[in-house]
């Protein structure tokens, strides 16, 4: 290598970095690695070969496997089982009972649940990244709802939001299903017609049948994408309506107790002179503030009346006794 810095250096070797320096590779050679490449005009008539083995002949039943895969879960140490269960549920798309469980796994369905205890402590909001849910009648990982505004940043989706009449529509049929449009319609008192079909396209309410009556209304109710959506394992986690008028009666307790700020004096005062009963109340107050006085005066004019005959009677000279006029008896 030269050390010369003039124009007609040919020979020096370029800095690493730029184009034909150690290392790189040019864009004609890169693309011939990563690019399709040239069409082979020869193999244009060739059938391709089967590449990937073909072993239907060798793979046992279904059955046969099954009972292995069950003979062989039962020599699992409990972490092993919570490790392949932790599997199973992260590739699963949606909630996984436990029969779903022992049918994938071959695990014994009291095991699976003793499992399922342990995961879900392990896995709990505040604590994991991913949290396991029982939801649908079944099990699921999903992510913390702690971190969902970074999930839904990376995701770049919008947190989804139901509209007051959705979520008016969507109670009632919860509540009262299997209902009907008209059933709906005169509890709402509107037309619930737009919003029903929005709900069924969003899966979350689907027919059930018709009524045996006339006219044969169809009956609506929710769909298993409902209790995913709203993470409830089934309908009976949906709170009774006597819970939702006291858990209402306790917040408003607490609201009035507790969070309520505390009025200010000055509010308070203002607050006290607007009262019509207020003047009313002041004067019934200042009458009988003024009987008190007079009533004080009195018991203290009669206590001084009492103190300057007390006084005089203690100043007076003794008066003499019967015979003391006739002077001294002689001797």
């Amino acid at each position: 290598m030269t050390t010369g810095n003039g124009p007609d250096d040919g020979d020096e070797t370029p800095a690493p970095g730029t184009p034909g320096g150690p290392g790189q590779f040019s864009e004609e050679e890169i693309a011939a690695v990563t690019g399709p490449g040239p069409d082979d005009a020869e193999l244009d008539g060739v059938e391709p070969a089967a590449i990937e083995e073909d072993s239907d002949d060798n793979v046992p039943d279904l059955q046969s496997s099954f009972e292995k895969l069950v003979s062989k879960s039962r020599n699992l140490s409990a972490d092993r089982i919570r490790t392949v269960l932790e599997s199973v549920l992260f590739v699963a798309e949606r909630p996984l009972s436990v029969d779903e469980l022992y049918q994938a796994t071959g695990i014994h369905r009291e095991a699976i649940t003793q499992a399922l205890d342990q995961l879900s402590g392990i896995h709990r909001e505040g604590i994991s990244g991913i949290v396991l849910y029982e939801v649908a009648g079944g099990w699921q990982f999903r992510t913390d709802p702690h971190s969902a505004e970074y999930v839904r940043r990376y995701l770049r989706v919008k947190p989804q939001r139901l509209t007051r009449a959705a979520v008016e529509t969507l109670a009632i049929i919860a509540y009262r299903q299997p209902v009907t449009r008209p059933e709906l319609e005169d509890i709402r008192g509107v037309d619930c017609g737009a919003v029903l079909k929005a709900l069924m396209d969003r899966k979350l309410v689907k027919i059930l049948g018709k009524r045996e009556e006339v006219g044969r209304p169809i009956l609506y109710g929710t769909t298993r994408e409902f209790l995913e959506f709203f993470a409830l394992k089934d309908l009976s986690a949906l709170p009774t309506l006597r819970e939702f008028h006291e858990l209402t009666q306790e917040h408003r307790d607490i609201v009035e107790k507790e969070v309520a700020p505390p009025v200010p004096v000055a509010l308070g005062t203002v607050q006290a002179l607007s009262d019509p009963g207020f003047t009313k109340r002041m004067e019934k107050n200042e009458a009988a503030s003024e009987a008190a006085l007079e009533e004080l005066e009195e018991a203290m004019a009669a206590a001084e009346r009492t103190q300057k005959v007390s006084s005089s009677a203690l100043e007076s000279p003794p008066s003499p006794l019967k015979g003391d006029s006739e002077g001294p008896k002689p001797e």
